[in-house]
């Protein structure tokens, strides 16, 4: 099942896709007509560092030996199809397409073998990045957080393994980075262990598992589209 939210006739919607149709409440509509908006409203959104070996490599990092944690500001939420702003504090932002992971039940301590009982589905990040003030500051809540830095779509879907699927990254119709979820160093039941014995997770809580290799900067102009099999493409333009 694909679920998404949207905007039609003046109303915000909770549906799903079925073919090329909205749906919600018996109701029906060409998805050329509607506006998907995130799929979800999560009380925080949890990013993972470094979680693929050939991108801790091409930053010069050593591999984590714990999963690295940092938090998205909820206001840094966009939609798909909304526009990722440039801020005047940064010279160099970059993109990260990422696997997010969608709690379903609120939970505290969730044991690997339980993980996917409290995964409501999948969906898209990209986990825009100013890479400047990551580097300048030390930590990264500035860098990870400013608004429209966490779109996320376009729909949540329940039925994937997570563990097998392809991502891809485009800049400009390029292709930037090409890989698979197989490479991730921390896999999605190891991250819900982890991150759940520090955090109570509620529904609609996101956790980005991280991006792979082949980040690179965006320019004011530019569109960015993540893909993730199964699930689809999550399109935005650099503003």
């Amino acid at each position: 099942m694909k679920s998404i939210r949207f905007h039609v006739d003046g109303e915000t919607l909770s549906g799903t896709i079925e073919g090329e149709m909205a749906v919600a409440r018996d109701r029906r509509w060409p998805l050329a007509r509607v506006a998907l908006l995130a799929p979800v409203l999560p009380s925080k959104i949890i990013g993972v560092g470094r979680n693929y070996a050939d991108h801790a490599a091409e930053l010069g990092n050593a591999l984590p030996k714990e999963p690295l944690l940092f938090l998205k500001a909820p206001s840094a939420l966009l939609d798909p199809g909304a526009n990722i702003v440039y801020p005047r504090q940064s010279t160099r932002v970059d993109y990260e397409g990422e696997l997010a992971v969608v709690i379903g039940l609120r939970c505290r301590d969730v044991s690997r073998a339980n993980a996917f009982d409290v995964i409501a589905g999948y969906t898209i990040c990209n986990d825009v990045t100013a890479r400047d003030l990551q580097q300048h500051d030390g930590q990264w809540a500035r860098a990870k957080g400013f608004d429209t830095f966490a779109p996320l779509g376009p729909c949540v879907v329940s039925d994937l393994d997570p563990a097998e699927l392809r991502i891809q990254t485009r800049l400009n119709g390029a292709v930037k980075q090409d890989c698979a979820t197989n490479r991730l160093i921390f896999d999605v039941p190891a991250l819900i262990e982890y991150i759940s014995a520090a955090f109570t997770l509620e529904p609609g809580d996101v956790i980005a598992t991280g991006t792979p290799s082949g980040i690179a900067p965006m320019q004011r102009g530019d569109e960015v589209s993540v893909t993730i099999e199964g699930i689809g493409t999550l399109t935005n333009r650099v503003v």
